[in-house]
């Protein structure tokens, strides 16, 4: 149960830094978020993270839960990265040949 819940909060914490930055905004949103806005997305995010490694750490201690965390946030990381990818090569305009 805490895998799925740090995974989640991981994942969360993930898009939210993501929606943070100024290019995923523009590509997805096709608008630029105001500055409150995006410096809330970025709090949410790192509290996100720093939740996830809280329970990671509270169920297996500092050792093992530093690897665990290391291995959610590749993950998530990579689920995020991987779906901006696809979004932009689906919306992407089509050039003929």
């Amino acid at each position: 149960m805490s895998h799925a819940l740090a995974q989640l909060f991981c994942l969360a914490g993930f898009v939210a830094l993501a929606f943070g930055l100024r290019r995923p905004q523009h590509d997805i949103l096709r608008r630029s978020l105001r500055r409150p806005v995006v410096l809330a997305l970025r709090a949410i995010g790192t509290c996100a993270l720093l939740a996830a490694l809280a329970i990671l750490v509270a169920v297996s201690g500092w050792g093992f839960g530093l690897v665990k965390f290391s291995g959610h946030t590749t993950l998530a990381a990579a689920l995020v990265y991987g779906a901006l990818i696809g979004y932009g090569r689906r919306s992407a305009p089509r050039l003929r040949s």
